[in-house]
């Protein structure tokens, strides 16, 4: 068979080369890995700009005044974006999420959303679309983009003290005004179910252990009762900025047992293969899971590695495609765009890659060098920011 070959150049991070075949690579509504892993999500960053400076994710050291954000013209335009999605969608994608930086910076960006929910899956059902964001602007955009047609909403919140909270965002945003975006959410209908519950409403809390580790019984007994999902996530060696250590990590066992001292909870199924959280629902006074309670989830991604059922893909900023967020190298999506690659090629180019992949980052971390259990810092191969393909 003869081979062409497209360059997809990543000037960002180390970059990927891609052989196509002759014969193009055609979409059937279910894309799988060399693992057997089927394409389910792909999660879009629309900005590598945020008002926060976490240290987890965007730390006042590395991104300070003198940091150079990429320029407009580099950004994937709606169109592109709108576009890209649509071939991922034809390839089995059925949950599109944006991310950042953070997403509701991005001008205009209901006007997005809207071209996204209009996107139909092959056998004609709508796509689940959702946004994480820090909710520094959610209260004032909350309608809107209830309006344009988003479904759910993700939102990060690491602390219920204020001078915890303070410490994390590291630019003294109080939490009062992202919980009134919380609110403004609710109010608007962002993540209602059938039942009125707002179980498409979630909250996101990094948990850094000597850090905020003492704000997680806070944030339960403060959404306990409203319906929402609230997901604790271990400290993660994400990129190659945030000073990883392991000793920094409160392993999920060990949060459980903290719960379990003062609230009964019991596990949950798995609502769909591959989900990151493991689910515990909360009991009434009756001793049953009662849904209006909320639940809480963790998300494991240090200690309990789920690979093996990973189905996610990341489309950064300027349209380079990751297939992990560990990942260190990307496939440049956008060069096909801007060469007026037909609809076809960047099928068969999305085709090969996902179709080619085998990585397990997490469950290979023997590449990490040091002794994280010492407390010493650990040296890791250069990794892409969080930041720029989103979490």
């Amino acid at each position: 068979m003869s081979q062409r070959i497209i360059p997809l150049h990543d000037e960002r991070s180390s970059s990927s080369e891609l052989a196509l075949p002759q014969e193009a690579f055609k979409a059937s509504g279910r894309l799988s890995d060399l693992r057997h892993r089927p394409l389910h999500d792909l999660r879009i960053s629309v900005t590598d700009r945020c008002n926060f400076r976490c240290q987890y994710c965007m730390p006042k050291e590395v991104f300070d005044n003198q940091y150079k954000y990429l320029p407009h013209a580099d950004l994937l335009s709606f169109e592109e974006i709108a576009r890209l999605s649509q071939l991922f969608v034809n390839h089995g994608v059925k949950k599109l999420r944006l991310t950042g930086g953070e997403p509701l910076l991005r001008k205009n960006i209901e006007v997005l959303i809207a071209q996204l929910a209009a996107i139909k899956t092959p056998n004609d059902s709508p796509l689940d679309l959702t946004l994480t964001t820090n909710g520094s602007l959610l209260k004032q955009k909350a309608q809107t983009l209830k309006d344009a047609g988003l479904q759910r909403i993700t939102v990060s919140l690491d602390a219920m003290s204020d001078d915890v909270f303070k410490v994390m965002n590291d630019v003294d945003y109080p939490v009062a005004d992202v919980l009134a975006g919380i609110q403004r959410a609710q109010e608007v209908g962002l993540g209602r179910d059938a039942m009125g519950h707002f179980s498409g409403l979630k909250i996101n809390m990094v948990v850094k252990k000597g850090t905020n580790d003492q704000e997680i019984l806070p944030m339960i007994r403060h959404f306990y009762g409203k319906g929402m999902s609230l997901r604790f996530i271990e400290f993660m060696d994400v990129g190659s900025t945030n000073g990883w250590q392991m000793k920094d990590v409160l392993p999920s066992h060990e949060l459980m047992e903290r719960v379990a001292k003062e609230f009964d909870v019991q596990a949950l199924d798995s609502q769909s293969k591959g989900e990151t959280a493991k689910r515990y629902g909360f009991k009434n006074q009756s001793g049953q899971i009662d849904p209006a309670l909320g639940e809480i989830g963790l998300i494991s991604s240090v200690t309990q590695a789920f690979c093996a059922d990973c189905n996610r893909a990341r489309l950064s900023t300027e349209g380079k495609l990751f297939l992990c967020l560990f990942a260190s190298t990307g496939y440049d999506l956008k060069s096909l765009l801007r060469n007026h690659a037909s609809d076809e090629d960047i099928t068969s180019a999305i085709g090969h890659i996902w179709s080619a992949r085998d990585d397990r980052y997490s469950e290979t971390r023997s590449e990490v060098h040091g002794k994280p259990d010492a407390g010493q810092p650990i040296q890791v191969l250069k990794r892409v920011e969080m930041s720029y393909i989103g979490g």
